[in-house]
């Protein structure tokens, strides 16, 4: 019996969603500060992006608390996540970092929040291949704001990325040119195991959401 109970218990530690017990405390604070981000976003929707264009996208990166100093020194990177949709309902999320570019040290607050809308398929495969780079490999454009995406620019309409920063209560559209995506692989392997790729978790939506992405899950499925 004590053999069977243990056999059981192996089972279960070897299940992919028991890989939530691998993640480090900041990366479910990450995630935890990712769902509070778009919980509060959505809740003033005159300040929100607008419906229409959320319904629109392909994918959804949020960094929550990107820091001025990460775009002083060399090498450093914030953190988010990224879940993309398929057949209406979104996959389970993978964490990215978001590089710097010369419109970091553009930003007076010291710290901001980031949340980027992939528009549409070609935008979610270029970031996917490794990295790309914002505005000459992926084009960007600061998103539209309220109820009404009329509003929208062509530019904005014609982007593959959306971009928007929120900044001591203040959401805004924001240029992000000369920054750099990327997937965070030793991240994903504590979220996923080390053989699962993020392409796998995001593109096709076979994998399940592990218990501890709860929180962005409930948040990305937003209603106005």
């Amino acid at each position: 019996m004590r053999a069977v109970m243990l056999i059981g218990v192996l089972s279960l530690a070897l299940a992919p969603g028991a890989r939530s017990a691998d993640l480090s405390t900041a990366e479910t604070k990450r995630i935890q500060e990712a769902a509070t981000v778009l919980n509060e976003i959505h809740a003033a929707p005159d300040k929100d992006i607008p419906q229409d264009v959320w319904n629109k996208a392909a994918c959804v990166i949020v960094v929550p608390s990107l820091k001025k100093a990460a775009f002083v020194f060399g090498g450093e990177y914030g953190k988010g996540l990224m879940s993309c949709r398929h057949a209406g309902a979104w996959s389970a999320p993978v964490f990215m970092l978001v590089g710097k570019g010369s419109w970091g040290l553009q930003i007076g607050a010291q710290s901001i929040d980031l949340v980027l809308l992939v528009m549409n398929e070609s935008g979610m495969q270029k970031l996917l291949k490794n990295k790309v780079s914002l505005g000459a490999e992926a084009s960007v454009a600061g998103g539209p704001v309220g109820r009404d995406a009329r509003a929208a620019t062509d530019a904005q309409m014609k982007a593959e990325i959306l971009a928007y920063s929120r900044t001591q209560g203040l959401f805004a559209g924001i240029n992000l040119s000369g920054g750099v995506l990327k997937t965070d692989d030793e991240n994903n392997a504590d979220l996923y195991g080390p053989k699962t790729t993020a392409e796998s978790v995001v593109g096709g939506g076979a994998v399940a959401p592990p218990p501890a992405t709860e929180p962005f899950m409930h948040a990305l499925a937003r209603t106005m």
